[in-house]
């Protein structure tokens, strides 16, 4: 019976497959516009650092604003990694844009301010504007992006314990799993009080490089010592690593203080700020436009020297967190797998699933009717990855559901090649084999689409084997669900279904 479901799998790949388009149309066309260098570094695992829009359509006058989001973009891209700015237009969240949509955001007025509280009105009323911390922090984790540059992000407001007035970016801190590289936060805010709310919101801060202090933004020292210091990249990318290896729920802020030589006199900002809220005041400004009204005043005040300490400490931030995420990638190739660290993962209920992992090559003929009998038909190769049960997961991982994924794939340069491609999926439960081919499956197709005959190379789904899963007996055990494929063993389906009738878990064939 197994033999038999394995055989018909070139029949069956055909509607997983389609599943798979289903949801990639559903990202794109729903809500989602993806770059295709975005898209690209997603598929092959390339470092990718997001960017948000905010600043661009609200944080700069206009072209200081367009120029510093090119450079960024291309400091990203020198550094290692593909920058990814996120941004909505005409009501779709995109992820990585070209040349013409940051001109449009750095040169359009009345754009909206995008943070979560308005993302679905912005995107049912088909709005455009720029994201926030918190906007962008929801985009890039979405897409599986674990590093976001910004320049500084929001935090309690001066007052604010009378006023309540805190910033949502620091409430997404503590339920996004994405890294914030910044240059801590805003001089404008009360920094004590913010520190205090990130420590509330169970958020890890620490500060880039050689001292524990904690920047403010336009200046170097803000008075606060940090709760945690990172040396370099490499340290700051363990860190990234073991909080999504756990599985926290709660993202991590990366510090980073200004250049020494763009840095600010802290009186002569602090002396610009305080006039600049007292103008707030005294016009009533208060809410997500103050904070723009009181960056452009400062900058007034000082003559313009707040906009250059801007722009350098944001270029600053992209060198680092481009390393950064240069250095998480490096991390998870050093893991021999396709994945983070899985350290922790046995605690965190994961849907688990069990099945095969292949690599599949389709031959469509030009013509209709083919020529049999040892003859050469024209037509077209290529290569994708599938398996039903690594499909499924990874629609699954997609979706925003991350199983655990039980599979057993050969040590060869098609196993190398899955492992780039699904980094956007916890690979951890995946058996590598010396000696062992990865499954592979060819299926050679008619030019009116019709499956002449397909070949497989399946027998390394024997591998996984009862022994081999009960090695995660406990990811069975507090699985929300197990869904397994037919090409394992029959006596793997069995243990299985043993293993979950005893703690009541639902198991999906």
């Amino acid at each position: 019976m197994i033999g038999k479901l394995a055989c018909k799998l070139g029949s069956r790949m055909a509607a997983v497959t389609y599943s798979i388009i289903q949801v990639r149309r559903f990202l794109h066309d729903a809500h989602f516009r993806v770059q295709s260098s975005v898209q690209e570094a997603l598929a092959s695992g390339k470092p990718i650092v997001a960017l948000e829009s905010a600043i661009i359509a609200h944080g700069m006058p206009y072209p200081q604003n367009l120029s510093m989001a090119r450079n960024v973009e291309e400091i990203v891209r020198t550094h290692g990694s593909v920058p990814a700015t996120v941004g909505i237009l005409n009501g779709k969240i995109h992820i990585g844009l070209n040349d013409e949509e940051l001109h449009f955001l750095a040169k359009s007025e009345n754009l909206v301010k995008v943070s979560r509280r308005d993302l679905p009105y912005v995107l049912s009323q088909g709005s455009s504007g720029g994201t926030t911390v918190s906007g962008t922090m929801i985009a890039a984790h979405k897409a599986g992006i674990h590093v976001f540059v910004t320049g500084g992000i929001g935090g309690v407001h001066r007052g604010g314990e009378i006023t309540m007035d805190v910033s949502t970016d620091l409430t997404e801190l503590g339920r996004t799993p994405v890294a914030v590289v910044s240059a801590g936060v805003k001089s404008i805010l009360d920094i004590g009080r913010t520190l205090e709310f990130l420590e509330t919101q169970g958020v890890c801060v620490a500060a880039f490089g050689e001292s524990r202090e904690f920047p403010a933004f336009f200046c170097r020292q803000s008075g606060f010592q940090a709760p945690y210091q990172v040396q370099n990249e490499e340290e700051a990318a363990k860190l990234i690593a073991s909080i999504l290896a756990l599985g926290l729920s709660s993202g991590v802020l990366i510090a980073v203080p200004c250049p020494k030589e763009q840095a600010a006199s802290g009186q002569i900002f602090e002396d610009a700020i305080q006039q600049a809220l007292k103008e707030a005041r005294s016009k009533g400004i208060i809410g997500k436009e103050l904070t723009p009204f009181v960056l452009q005043r400062v900058n007034e005040l000082t003559s313009g020297k707040s906009l250059d300490s801007n722009i350098a400490l944001v270029q600053n931030n992209a060198r680092v967190g481009s390393r950064i995420a240069v250095a998480l990638g490096k991390l998870k190739k050093a893991q021999g797998k396709g994945n983070l660290p899985q350290s922790g993962r046995a605690t965190a209920p994961q849907p688990v699933v069990i099945g095969g992992t292949n690599v599949d090559f389709i031959a469509k003929a030009r013509n209709a009717t083919m020529l049999v009998g040892g003859q050469t038909n024209t037509g077209k190769v290529s290569r994708t990855f599938g398996g039903v049960g690594r499909n499924l997961a990874d629609c699954l991982s997609r979706l925003g559901r991350t199983p655990f994924f039980i599979s057993a794939m050969g040590k060869d340069e098609h196993s190398e090649s899955i492992l780039r491609y699904c980094s956007h999926m916890d690979m951890g439960g995946v058996l590598q084999l010396e000696g062992h081919n990865t499954a592979t499956y060819c299926a050679v197709i008619t030019g009116s689409g019709e499956l002449s005959l397909g070949l497989g190379d399946m027998d390394i789904h024997q591998q996984i084997t009862e022994h081999y899963v009960s090695r995660y007996k406990q990811h069975l055990c507090m699985a929300p669900v197990v869904c397994i494929d037919g090409n394992v063993p029959i006596a793997t389906i069995q243990y299985v279904c043993q293993i979950a009738r005893e703690h009541q878990v639902p198991v999906s064939f």
